[in-house]
């Protein structure tokens, strides 16, 4: 993401020479080099006790289901994030997230950092973001998210065991 203006004061940046990065954005008002800002969030593969089904959602009146995700608030960590999200979404404690990589999603300028984490009970009680949810194979969640999708991305790599 090309920023236009700087955040700090508002005057419209240029491009300059940057000593050790490609033609970077300055501001003249503060003196100072203005870095792409960007989103950070985190998706889980959300597993049963038994890690052999995954439970995944439907949000916002769409059909496909997806991973539980969420926008990483400020000052909090990627962890922390996994499991505000499980239990603000499914009413569920989430457990062991552990990192499994992380992907630049363009379209909201947003980086995700993937994990997975388990919960040791199955009936979720979810909040008003939530318009179903289901447990399914973990084999065939790839099958059902959105096609094209990061979630597609990341569990068909999850499930030929390359992460």
């Amino acid at each position: 993401m090309q920023m236009n203006y700087c955040p700090v004061c508002g005057r419209a940046l240029i491009q300059r020479e940057h000593p050790t990065e490609p033609p970077t954005a300055w501001c003249e008002g503060c003196g100072d080099w203005r870095f792409p800002l960007y989103s950070a969030a985190v998706s889980v593969i959300l597993l049963n006790p038994g890690r052999d089904r995954m439970l995944l959602i439907r949000q916002y009146g769409e059909t496909e289901p997806v991973l539980v995700a969420g926008y990483i608030d400020k000052g909090e960590t990627a962890e922390a994030a996994v499991l505000r999200e499980v239990s603000e979404e499914l009413g569920l404690c989430a457990r062991e997230p552990r990192f499994l990589g992380s992907h630049y999603y363009a379209p909201s300028e947003t980086l995700m950092l993937n994990f997975q984490a388990t919960v040791p009970e199955e009936t979720p009680h979810p909040n008003a973001e939530v318009d179903s949810w289901l447990w399914v194979p973990a084999e065939e969640a790839p099958r059902l998210v959105k096609p094209g999708g990061l979630a597609e991305l990341l569990l068909a790599d999850w499930t030929k065991g390359e992460l």
